[in-house]
């Protein structure tokens, strides 16, 4: 619908409990509000209607701590809607909690100057809260059965047969009447009463014949007649660049209070690396180079999987908003890439250079920096691969689950455990050996270390025993032990298998598109 027509709060909403109050409705004006608006009017609309819910007193606090139903209820009131629809408000509450609710809804009316209509779906109300509509509307079977005001229902029901008992609340006694899961009851025999059905049946035509459904169609009729003065007809969405930095702001604030990002993922990494260089220190010329890169990687690839819980509670989030339409899929996706790579960059950096330093690999600035990056493209490409799993498996123990035993199929075909060529054709090395990232990751690595290094060919040297028959050279060179011993494809560089792995990073955000636009 147009801006400011109608607004719908969920029964569970969504929110990044990252943030403060203040900071939840400011994100969420800028996103709703118009881009005619200046940053300063939005701001105020946001303090203003925080004011009107009653929730000044919470503005700095968390939104995992703070009242979530007045604070979604806050958040769809910024475009000032006309129409209001509540999907089960009271909830989990008793009926006392449900009461405070629903009068605070209520009040909702002309609270902030604009006259609106709400709509509220509830269940088993009490008769405090059953008084402050005004208008009831009962449903049963996808039929209308009544809509109309609650003296008018007394006298509906009775007309046909079911009047209220005395002293019974009239909601209790209207459910009960129209209620179909007990008829196999009555059909055993359990409960001498009318099938349901037949009530419903009795219900409906008794409706449809009667002035009260009369004098809702005339009303609906002329409220249909005022659409073209009612309804603000043009076009409010905000501008994709708009989007775009409102979503990189907000989700950088999440990043960087929520540790299951990247705080806690960035420690146990340099704690598993500084473990990783004490073992193998100051190798040398040592085959046990491969060994670092090929551990080295798959460290870095699995603590990836460790911020799949956030980003699943962020996806939660895309979604909600994603149906109200507030931004598009492509704004996401960008907002969310630009805002890993600093973070990815960080991970990838410190612990990278505590690696490659204490255990000696190859000197040469251009080596470092190949080394980083192939961390850095592993890590975004993880993270691209886990965007895939958040949108087909959204529980995050099943995603986790998902995840790992697909870096764990790929981690065994990469060549490190059984020689590429010595892989069995079917399936393991055709397709899984050609489409596993670690692959790339990987070769790339083993080439930036051992290309253009001469060393001893020591037989009893670990790791080198697995050679090609005939006798060998006493000074073996890097290339011929990543050919002839590893079987490493020598047809590319190291710089092709790095493109590879962003190529892979840009197939996987494709992939989250294509399967989000479906």
């Amino acid at each position: 619908m147009a801006y400011g027509t109608s607004a719908y709060v969920t029964q569970d909403e969504a929110l990044i409990h990252t943030l403060t109050v203040t900071e939840a409705v400011y994100f969420s004006a800028q996103l709703r509000l118009p881009d005619t608006m200046s940053r300063s009017e939005k701001k105020q609309r946001a303090e203003t209607t925080i004011r009107e819910m009653g929730l000044q007193d919470a503005m700095d606090t968390r939104v995992a701590v703070a009242k979530r139903g007045d604070l979604s209820i806050c958040i769809k009131k910024l475009t000032r809607p006309k129409l209001l629809f509540h999907d089960e408000p009271t909830s989990g509450l008793d009926s006392a909690g449900s009461y405070h609710v629903m009068r605070s809804i209520a009040s909702l009316n002309r609270r902030d100057g604009v006259r609106r209509t709400i709509i509220a779906s509830i269940h088993q109300p009490s008769s405090e809260v059953f008084q402050l509509f005004h208008s009831r509307f009962l449903l049963s079977a996808g039929k209308t059965v009544y809509f109309g005001t609650l003296s008018a229902a007394n006298e509906f029901f009775a007309s046909n047969g079911f009047p209220c008992p005395t002293l019974q609340n009239p909601s209790d006694h209207f459910l009960k009447t129209i209620n179909k899961d007990f008829d196999k009851d009555i059909e055993e025999g359990f409960i001498n009463e009318i099938p349901t059905e037949e009530v419903i049946n009795i219900l409906v035509n008794s409706y449809k014949s009667s002035d009260i459904f009369q004098h809702a169609q005339t009303e609906t009729a002329q409220i249909c007649k005022q659409h073209s003065t009612a309804v603000e007809k043009e076009k409010r969405h905000v501008t994709f660049f708009t989007q775009c930095h409102v979503l990189t702001r907000r989700s950088f604030i999440n990043m960087y209070r929520d540790p299951g990002y990247y705080g806690w993922r960035l420690a146990i990494y340099i704690a598993l690396t500084l473990t990783l260089a004490v073992l193998f220190n100051n190798l040398g010329l040592s085959y046990d180079k491969r060994c670092i890169a090929f551990v080295c990687n798959c460290n870095s690839d699995l603590m990836t999987i460790g911020g799949f819980p956030s980003f699943v509670e962020e996806m939660k989030v895309f979604e909600r908003e994603r149906l109200n339409g507030r931004y598009g899929i492509i704004a996401f996706v960008l907002a969310n890439t630009i805002l890993a790579i600093p973070f990815l960059i960080v991970i990838s950096l410190i612990p990278g250079t505590i690696c490659y330093y204490i255990s000696g690999l190859q000197k040469g600035f251009q080596h470092f920096l190949f080394f980083i990056s192939t961390l850095f493209a592993s890590m975004m490409l993880i993270e691209s691969l886990m965007m895939v799993i958040a949108s087909l498996v959204p529980n995050f123990l099943t995603g986790i689950i998902v995840g790992a035993g697909i870096q764990g199929i790929m981690m065994l075909v990469v060549g490190f455990f059984r020689s590429s060529a010595d892989l069995p054709k079917p399936v393991l090395e055709y397709p899984l050996h050609h489409i596993a990232f670690h692959k790339y990751a990987y070769q790339g690595l083993l080439k930036n270390e051992f290309e253009r290094l001469r060393f001893e060919n020591d037989h009893n040297n670990n790791n080198n025993n697995v050679g090609i028959g005939g006798a060998r050279p006493m000074i073996l060179t890097g290339e011929d032990a990543l050919r002839d011993i590893w079987h490493v494809e020598m047809a590319t560089s190291k710089w092709v298998d790095l493109g590879v792995l962003f190529a892979m990073v840009v197939f996987y955000k494709v992939l989250f598109l294509g399967i989000n636009n479906v």
